[in-house]
């Protein structure tokens, strides 16, 4: 005569554990990959539109881009790499570009609220931003 090696208590035991453990797998990954909320975000000399897999940067005197993916992680947090373009004001030449330099976008997010801060590469200083999910910038554009 053969026992079973598992009572019907014992599978059912297992089976609820092994559902736990998936469902908690995916809870910590979908924390993992938030991202950046997509949409337009503004404050004092800056306006950001986040895209579904980039943002576009519009200061008052400047351009940049985040190229993506924009991923924040469980706390709100992110360190995104991306571009510093400078402009001017004035006529601009026609052989004139202006060049894009590297730079890093890091910050927060807490609720509508974002915290961005600049660092552009080969320069000491960083600017920090405060901007709201769903308004505009407030730009004084170069002219």
């Amino acid at each position: 005569m053969r026992r079973e090696m598992f009572t019907p208590k014992a599978r059912y035991t297992f089976l609820l554990l092994f559902l736990l453990t998936i469902c908690a797998t995916v809870l910590v990954y979908s924390r993992m990959v938030e991202r950046i909320p997509r949409g337009e975000w503004g404050g004092t000399h800056i306006n950001m539109n986040v895209g579904e897999r980039s943002a576009t940067i519009e200061y008052d005197c400047a351009h940049g881009e985040i190229p993506g993916p924009l991923n924040i992680d469980g706390q709100g947090k992110f360190q995104l790499p991306g571009t510093f373009t400078p402009e001017r004001g004035g006529p601009v030449r026609a052989d004139e570009t202006a060049q894009a330099q590297r730079a890093t976008y890091s910050g927060t997010i807490k609720g509508n609220t974002m915290t961005l801060t600049l660092k552009v590469e080969g320069v000491d200083e960083t600017e920090t931003f405060s901007l709201e999910k769903d308004k505009p910038g407030d730009l004084f554009k170069c002219k």
